[in-house]
C-alpha cells in the first residue's frame, strides 16, 4: 500500500497532477462527504482509500457508510483507523474462523458476540454524537423492511446493526427495533451522505468489478441429465451427512460440490453478490455521487478478511485512479 501512496501525486502514468500537493491543500474545499459501501471482507479497501484520500489532502467531514463501511467509517471518525487496520492485518484463516461463535438462538448461525468484544476492546462506549465528524450507518429493519439511518446512540451497537447479514449473524436491536444489514437497502448510501450536508460525495463501490449479472435467459428449462443428477446427488448426500463425525468432516460436508451443486459459502457468496449489484444499481442510477471510487475487488471473496493487505493496497490504488476527478470536481463545487 505504501508504494501506491507514495505515488499519489503523480497521474497514473508519471504525469503531473492537476494541481500539486502544496497547492491543492491550501484550497478551498466543499464540505466532503465520503460514502463506504458494503461488501464484506472487501471492505478492507475502505482502509487504503482513506489513508489515500488523506495523504492527499481531502478529509471528509461526513461518513455514510453500510455494513462493513459503516465498521471502517466507525473507526476512522472515533480516531481508531489505526488499530482497526492492525488487527485487520493479523487476521489469518484460523484467526477469523476463531471468531465465528455460534448461537443456537434460532436468529442467526453465529453469535457475533466475539467481533462485538474486538469493537469494544478500542471503542469502548463511543457515542455517534460525540464524534468529530458526522457519521451515518444504514441498517435495516426486519419487520418494516425500512431503511434506518443511525445517527446517534453507541457507535459500536450502530456498526453491529450495519453488518448484521441475514441468517449469518443475529440481528440487533436499536432504540426498540430489531435491525439487520444495511446493504439489503442501501448498499452506497450516496442519499445520507447528501442529506447530512455534504457539497461533494464521494462514493466507494466495492462491487463495480464484478461483472455479468444483469443478463436474461428468456427460454430454459429441465432435461433428462437434469433429472439423473438430482437422484444422484440426494444419495450421496444423505450418505456424505451420516458419516460425518468431527467439525472438520462437517466443514469438508458444507463446502462439499456434489456433480456441480454448490455448497453454502458459495450459494451465500453468490447470493449477497446479486443482491448487491442490483440494488446498488439502482440507487446509484437515481441518486449518484459526484466522484466514483472503484475499487477491483472482484479476486477478493466475501469472507477472505485474512487477505486485508491485498484489499488495502487496491483501495489505495483506486484513490490514484480518481485523484485527476476528485481535485477537478472539489475545485468545482468549493
Amino acid at each position: 500500500m505504501f508504494d501506491v501512496l507514495g505515488r499519489l501525486g503523480r497521474g497514473t502514468n508519471g504525469v503531473a497532477p492537476v494541481v500539486d500537493e502544496p497547492e491543492r491543500k491550501s484550497q478551498p474545499q466543499p464540505k466532503i462527504g465520503l460514502v463506504l459501501g458494503g461488501g464484506a471482507a472487501r471492505g478492507w479497501a475502505h482502509i487504503g482509500v482513506l489513508r489515500a484520500l488523506d495523504k492527499i489532502g481531502y478529509k471528509p467531514d461526513i461518513i455514510a457508510g453500510t455494513s462493513i463501511g459503516a465498521v471502517v467509517g466507525g473507526c476512522y471518525a472515533a480516531g481508531r483507523l489505526d488499530e482497526l487496520e492492525e488487527w485487520a492485518r493479523s487476521l489469518t484463516k484460523r484467526r477469523v474462523f476463531s471468531l465465528l461463535d455460534l448461537s443456537f438462538t434460532g436468529t442467526g448461525i453465529l453469535g457475533g458476540n466475539r467481533l462485538r468484544d474486538a469493537l469494544e476492546k478500542d471503542l469502548g462506549g463511543a457515542d455517534i454524537e460525540d464524534l468529530p465528524i458526522g457519521y451515518v450507518a444504514i441498517a435495516t429493519e426486519i419487520a418494516t423492511g425500512h431503511e434506518i439511518w443511525l445517527t446517534r446512540g453507541r457507535l459500536v451497537e450502530a456498526m453491529r446493526a450495519s453488518y448484521a447479514l441475514p441468517g449469518l449473524l443475529e440481528p440487533v436491536r436499536v432504540g426498540g427495533r430489531w435491525l439487520m444489514d444495511g446493504a439489503m437497502v442501501n448498499p452506497v448510501p450516496v442519499s445520507a451522505a447528501r442529506a447530512l450536508g455534504a457539497r461533494m460525495v464521494i462514493a466507494v463501490n466495492l462491487h463495480a468489478d464484478v461483472y455479468g449479472r444483469g443478463a436474461v435467459v428468456p427460454s430454459h428449462g429441465t432435461d433428462e441429465d437434469d433429472l439423473r443428477a438430482l437422484d444422484q446427488w440426494k444419495a450421496r448426500r444423505e450418505t456424505g451427512l451420516k458419516n460425518v463425525r468431527s467439525r472438520a468432516a462437517l466443514r469438508r460436508a458444507l463446502h462439499a460440490h456434489v456433480d456441480g451443486a454448490p455448497g453454502i459459502p458459495t450459494v451465500m457468496n453468490e447470493a449477497y453478490n446479486i443482491t448487491q449489484d442490483r440494488i446498488a444499481r439502482a440507487r446509484l442510477a437515481g441518486d449518484p455521487p459526484d466522484v466514483s471510487v472503484l475499487p477491483k475487488l472482484g479476486q477478493v471473496g466475501l469472507f477472505e478478511f485474512h487477505r486485508a493487505a491485498e484489499a488495502i493496497a487496491v483501495g489505495a490504488e483506486a484513490v490514484e485512479r480518481a485523484i485527476g476527478d476528485i481535485v477537478e470536481t472539489a475545485r468545482v463545487l468549493a
